[in-house]
């Protein structure tokens, strides 16, 4: 029996238009998750820095009470992470990378769920309350992948790309850092690229970019800079402080390392150890952090994002035990298992380490020492050298920077990486995937 030709066309006119609707409804959830998590990382920027302030005026009243305050509030945290808000703990980003390949939703929800994004944003503002040496952005990449999770659930689209757009638009509503978002998302998060979902990808950090752009204006994170390397002396000093600085970020991996579970030796019982007393471990961490504080100044706690901004402009050096002191406050911030990123505290002991190098090249730009150290550090930290000098390129706003700051990070991976074989977050997401059921196995 023939069709006719009218009923034929409707059939083919029903079929393009439901094709369309799934198209822009796809286009749409993208959207509209990419303005949710753009508002949220507003929020949790607003809470971050009144935490901060905070715990400023506290400690300039009373210097030595950090000294109770801050174990008290780190095992406060571990506690509160633990009881409550199980796989919140630490950065956040190991739990989104150890999310995107999982397929089973019931394990997926343990690392994503929205109770996890909103136990991160609580104990991570307490942590700060109490002078953790963190910061905000990796936090925002977990909650930001939890929103998009929680939108896309009952979605037939791939949960990779949701979680793969949400954190990369946390790291773009953060840093006010759009290019950023989508290499971070590339190189860090999925290490491939979905070309069917790119273009939505791109419109949720877009939404996200938007907001934060909307309520905060058109700025760089750390302000524009016209900072420049001259030949000759400069380029030695890229490499030292290149060399340094991957050699600091991959000595940070390893020191973490140490409490890993798995580990065999002596370094597994100490290992072992923290893990059956976690919250007296995280107090110990805090005594060190609050002892930090004291060998320094207050910048030692918090993310280091003023002193790190202040040498970017030559605004001044820091005092030369500002980079160590901050290295150490962070590595134990990271040890204790408290929910915290530590993009901010990276980058700021990269300064340090550049008012430390200034020392032997005065005549070089300190601006221009800052950034290659903040790129080298953070590179050694991450192993995502891409990643490591659009971000910091693109919150100066500093084009003639680009290519020594691409070398610098190409130098600092090599370095790093003969003392980790994987980067920080790529680490850490192991033992997630290890033991994606045990909510309290000890994970940063």
């Amino acid at each position: 029996m023939l069709i006719e030709p009218s009923r034929r066309i409707n059939k083919h006119l029903q079929f393009r238009l439901l094709f369309a609707w799934r198209r822009w409804s796809r286009r749409g959830t993208f959207l509209i998750g990419g303005l949710a998590v753009g508002a949220v990382a507003v929020i949790m920027a607003w809470m971050a820095d009144h935490a901060q302030a905070l715990f400023s005026q506290a400690h300039q009243a009373h210097p030595y009470a950090a000294l109770a305050a801050t174990p008290l509030g780190f095992g406060f945290s571990v506690w509160l992470a633990r009881k409550y808000f199980p796989n919140s703990q630490g950065s956040g980003i190991p739990q989104v990378i150890a999310a995107f390949p999982m397929s089973n939703h019931a394990t997926r929800e343990k690392l994503v769920s929205m109770r996890v994004a909103v136990g991160k944003i609580i104990v991570m503002c307490v942590g700060m309350l109490f002078g953790a040496s963190t910061g905000r952005e990796g936090p925002t990449v977990q909650v930001g992948a939890a929103i998009m999770h929680a939108i896309g659930r009952h979605s037939p689209f791939r949960q990779s790309g949701f979680l793969l757009a949400g954190g990369a638009a946390g790291v773009a509503a953060a840093f006010n850092t759009p290019l950023a978002g989508i290499v971070f998302g590339i190189e860090e998060l999925s290490r491939s690229f979905e070309a069917k979902t790119s273009g939505l990808i791109i419109g949720a950090i877009v939404a996200a970019g938007l907001t934060s752009f909307a309520v905060f204006g058109d700025y760089a994170y750390f302000g524009a800079t016209s900072a420049r390397l001259p030949l000759g002396a400069g380029w030695l000093a890229l490499v030292a402080g290149a060399v340094l600085g991957g050699f600091t970020g991959g000595l940070f991996i390893r020191c973490v390392n140490i409490f890993m579970p798995g580990r065999r030796g002596w370094l597994g019982v100490l290992g072992d150890s923290t893990r059956r007393r976690p919250i007296v471990f995280a107090m110990l961490c805090g005594l060190g952090v609050a002892l930090c504080g004291l060998g320094g100044d207050l910048s030692v706690f918090g993310t280091g994002y003023a002193q790190a901004r202040a040498v970017v402009h030559s605004q001044g050096g820091i005092d030369v035990f500002f980079g160590p002191l901050k290295f150490v406050a962070t590595m134990l911030s990271a040890m204790s298992g408290i929910p915290g990123g530590v993009f901010s505290p990276s980058l700021a002991i990269g300064a340090g380490e550049a008012s430390a190098l200034h020392l032997l090249f005065p005549h070089l730009a300190l601006s221009a020492l800052a950034l290659i150290c903040m790129v080298a550090y953070l590179t050694g930290v991450t192993q995502a050298p891409i990643t490591a000098f659009v971000i910091v390129a693109e919150m100066t706003n500093d084009h003639a920077m680009v290519v020594p700051l691409m070398l610098a990070a190409l130098i600092a991976n090599f370095v790093s990486r003969q003392l980790s074989t994987d980067g920080f977050y790529h680490t850490l997401a192991q033992n997630f995937l290890r033991k994606p059921d045990d909510s309290s196995a000890w994970a940063l």
